[in-house]
């Protein structure tokens, strides 16, 4: 589960977030771009290539691909607080 206390400087505000590549807890990205590439319109990436959310999803098939990109991250540093 993505570390609540450890989001992503860039993360733009809403449900959706990416975590710090920091996080001490090992749920950090790891930079693999699975997020980015599945659905660039939400998840962007930073210089190092780590994923942050750059636009909040809003209509129902755009917070199911959010959510499909949250189950697919390999190191579960994606959340959702919604």
């Amino acid at each position: 589960m993505a570390n609540i206390k450890k989001k992503h400087e860039l993360n733009v505000e809403g449900q959706f977030y990416c975590t710090d590549p920091d996080d001490d807890d090992g749920e950090g990205c790891i930079a693999c771009s699975v997020c980015y590439m599945g659905a660039p319109d939400f998840f962007a990436e930073d210089d190092m290539g780590n994923a942050y959310i750059k636009k909040q999803p809003t209509s129902p098939e755009d917070i199911e691909l959010c959510q499909e990109q949250l189950e697919a991250c390999p190191v579960n540093s994606i959340g959702n607080d919604g």
